[in-house]
């Protein structure tokens, strides 16, 4: 499996939860990981951090000289990714924890139906508290998936595994919406190119907290939402639904959608 998974971590003010998320990864085979600090106050412990990864493979460290965002610094990682031989690419941000044999599962996978060149999983989002707030149970056939894109995100970020075949044809995420829903403009332009799934399994817990993006940039974020929807826009009943609901969606709190979302996680 040499030389076959780059795990890419853009990082900003949170070592504590690099640390949580590294040492959550728990496969038998060699993984490296890049990450990327995008000018964090809090300097990074290098030795620590090498020393609780339990697993085989190369830890590398790259550093911004300011704040640019998470969108550049994800991109940083991604040229790190294309600058050397690795087969395939995962997503992890800081905070999050990852199961046994997350990624060993979603290689598995996209080795069997070679067709699919990237793939997620259903996940457990957690506050600050490790205290259950919903599931995130994704589709998880590619019609679906294209269908549904209109709506919202239909991968969760940290949970994606993907053929580095198609950085060719999507090379990083799109500097348009670097400050907020770089990667729902990202997984918009695979989708449109490549087929794609989620396993439908719960393989990782997804942290949200106040200093997310989803929580602090969160007018930023829909308003993008809506932009990319318009930018990928064709008739249908999806796109326009997806538009109506982003609208309404841009006058809710965060508070309000979680609560939904929990009721919605109670119900299936």
């Amino acid at each position: 499996m040499d030389k076959k998974l780059i795990i890419t971590i853009p990082h900003y003010n949170n070592p504590e939860g690099l640390i949580q998320s590294i040492k959550s990864i728990n496969e038998s085979f060699k993984i490296d990981i890049i990450i990327t600090d995008d000018g964090s106050k809090i300097k990074l412990d290098e030795k620590l951090i090498r020393s609780v990864f339990k697993n085989e493979g190369n830890i590398y460290f790259e550093y911004l000289n300011n704040n640019y965002g998470v969108g550049i610094a994800a991109n940083k990682c991604l040229e790190f990714v294309k600058n050397h031989n690795y087969n395939y690419a995962a997503r992890l941000d800081a905070g999050d924890i990852c199961y046994k044999n997350k990624f060993l599962k979603q290689i598995n996978f996209l080795k069997k139906n070679n067709k699919i060149k990237l793939v997620g999983t259903w996940a457990r989002a957690l506050d600050d508290n490790k205290i259950l707030k919903f599931f995130i149970k994704h589709p998880t056939e590619h019609n679906i998936i294209k269908r549904k894109m209109y709506l919202n995100c239909m991968f969760v970020n940290p949970t994606v595994v993907f053929d580095t075949s198609i950085l060719k044809t999507i090379p990083e995420y799109p500097i348009k919406y670097k400050d907020a829903a770089q990667d729902y403009a990202f997984f918009f332009n695979v989708i449109k190119n490549y087929e794609c799934a989620n396993l439908p399994e719960v393989l990782l817990d997804y942290v949200i907290n106040d200093s997310s993006i989803s929580s602090q940039k969160r007018k930023l974020q829909v308003k993008n939402r809506i932009k990319i929807i318009l930018d990928n826009f064709k008739p249908g009943f999806y796109p326009l639904y997806g538009l109506i609901r982003n609208f309404i969606l841009y006058f809710f709190s965060r508070k309000a959608t979680t609560m939904l979302k929990r009721i919605s996680s109670r119900e299936e």
